[in-house]
């Protein structure tokens, strides 16, 4: 292709992921005021003791105009989110024609692959939202009252979702790595006390409650991620060296020329 017929298919490949966030984020609008309730349900399902006013929950706000917005922000923050299958389909898509056969059969896996595990660590941030909540406000003791405007709590909310669902992303990273030879299982062994300290370090930063529940529903799962990623990187690890047993050249350096095969037929 030339860079004219890559620029266009880069164009289409754009136009529909727009115009398929755009049609999720008008569905998303439609329900908002279902995903309100749905969103707001951790913060109400504290006890009363923790809102400033009692036997009613509500989130405020400070603008004429940010109900609207804030509206608007949330359907978009949603449609980018049930729109991820199709915009990630279009980025594979788009580099498949500079793949091979087999490297397009995987390209699929770790797209399919990271669907799973974004969805699984907003799964994660979900759950332990309630949590966080709890140990975050109370401190509100002492004649100190929690009133949450809506932007501070869907902020809070987004900022948890994203952390959660990105570093989910870490043992696909491990595992590409591994695949395009960069990180051998060997060396990946050799690291894993640092590997398993830094994943329990960048628990406790990255969380924005940062307590001890939320930093451990989050360093726990991505060390057990960890371990699946090694896992694999081991098994292909081995089934590469198998491989390359059978071959007469795989001792050979990378610069290195192979000798010519004497009893081949070179024909006419």
């Amino acid at each position: 292709m030339s860079l004219e017929q890559h620029l266009r298919e880069l164009r289409y490949r754009v136009c529909v992921s727009l115009a398929a966030v755009v049609v999720a984020t008008i569905l998303a609008y439609v329900f908002h005021r279902l995903l309100m309730r749905g969103l707001t349900h951790p913060y109400c399902s504290l006890p009363d003791s923790y809102r400033l006013v009692h036997g009613h929950c509500s989130l405020v706000v400070t603008g004429v105009l940010d109900a609207f917005t804030l509206t608007l922000k949330l359907s978009l923050y949603a449609g980018v989110i049930m729109s991820s299958p199709v915009w990630l389909y279009q980025v594979w898509r788009f580099i498949t024609p500079a793949l091979y056969a087999h490297e397009r059969r995987h390209a699929l896996t770790f797209v399919a692959a990271s669907v799973g595990l974004f969805a699984l660590g907003g799964a994660f941030a979900w759950l332990t939202l309630g949590k966080g909540l709890h140990f975050l406000l109370g401190f509100a003791r002492g004649g100190i009252s929690s009133l949450l405007t809506f932007d501070s709590y869907l902020s809070f909310v987004t900022a948890m979702v994203l952390i959660f669902a990105v570093s989910f992303e870490f043992p696909l990273l491990v595992v590409m790595l591994n695949r395009v030879g960069v990180i051998s299982a060997q060396r990946l062994r050799s690291w894993a006390r640092a590997i398993l300290f830094g994943i329990v370090v960048f628990a406790a930063v990255a969380t924005p409650s940062q307590d001890p529940f939320t930093m451990t529903a989050l360093a726990a799962p991505m060390c057990v991620l960890f371990g699946v990623a090694l896992l694999v990187a081991t098994v292909h690890d081995r089934r590469l060296e198998r491989r390359n047993a059978a071959s007469p050249y795989h001792r050979l350096a990378d610069d290195e020329p192979a000798s010519l095969d004497s009893t081949a037929d070179l024909g006419a």
